[in-house]
């Protein structure tokens, strides 16, 4: 899915919280939003989403406008996700049930997401008793088991621990690659940006200041301020 917005302003009572002259995401490509907390990363995420719709100016999904038929191809995972109050494996099938799969299609998709994120030994868990990683894998899964469009993350791999990060750093590959999934990444791990994004957004007191090839973006925010948003691996 390819993604333009134009002029978008968002408010919170009287405070401009996003101000964006105009933003592209190319589809097919993972793009990775940088930038300062408070900068406004996570509202532009849920406006993307369709999870915001109190704002100006507009916003086209491959040159349409945010429906329920846009939106049936696209997902958020956010970086403390909510499961349903029941085990890995009907949390993982829930969007293609909803999406009127048959059940052989479903136990196939879904086993195929619990190998790729080695969730075996957990899929017949309760969802409340997860770890923090484990969570964060059981919801990467149930967002990639249906094949988006568009995939939206906003820091989905935040306090777990390295091996867990690049398990779903493989599993966002994959559905890009394999499905060609836009995806777009909210993230303050440089070493995640460089081996996941090839365009990079750079936002700053809700406005863009910097949008393009990842090289480019980088080399513009010079010196020490990379330091000031950006964390190091682990």
């Amino acid at each position: 899915m390819n993604i333009n917005m134009h002029n978008i302003i968002k408010k919170y009572e009287n405070k401009t919280v996003l101000n964006i002259d105009e933003l592209e995401i190319k589809k097919g490509l993972v793009t990775g939003i940088i930038g300062p907390n408070g900068s406004g990363k996570s509202t532009l995420m849920r406006i993307l989403a369709g999870l915001d719709n109190d704002f100006t100016g507009t916003l086209h999904i491959d040159e349409q406008e945010v429906n329920p038929e846009i939106s049936k191809h696209m997902t958020l995972v956010f970086q403390k996700p909510y499961l349903i109050n029941t085990d890995v494996y009907h949390n993982i099938a829930y969007p293609l049930k909803i999406r009127g799969k048959s059940k052989s299609e479903i136990n196939s998709k879904v086993q195929q997401v619990i190998e790729l994120l080695q969730l075996e030994s957990i899929q017949h868990q309760n969802a409340n008793t997860l770890s923090g990683g484990e969570l964060q894998k059981a919801a990467m899964a149930r967002a990639i088991v249906f094949e988006p469009k568009l995939l939206l993350l906003d820091e989905p791999t935040a306090n777990i621990d390295p091996q867990t990060m690049l398990l779903m750093e493989n599993a966002i590959s994959y559905i890009n690659q394999s499905c060609s999934t836009t995806v777009v990444l909210v993230t303050h791990n440089i070493g995640q940006l460089q081996r996941m994004c090839r365009e990079a957004v750079f936002m700053r007191e809700g406005r863009v200041e910097k949008q393009g090839a990842l090289r480019d973006v980088l080399s513009n925010i010079k010196g020490t301020y990379i330091g000031e948003f950006l964390e190091p691996e682990l």
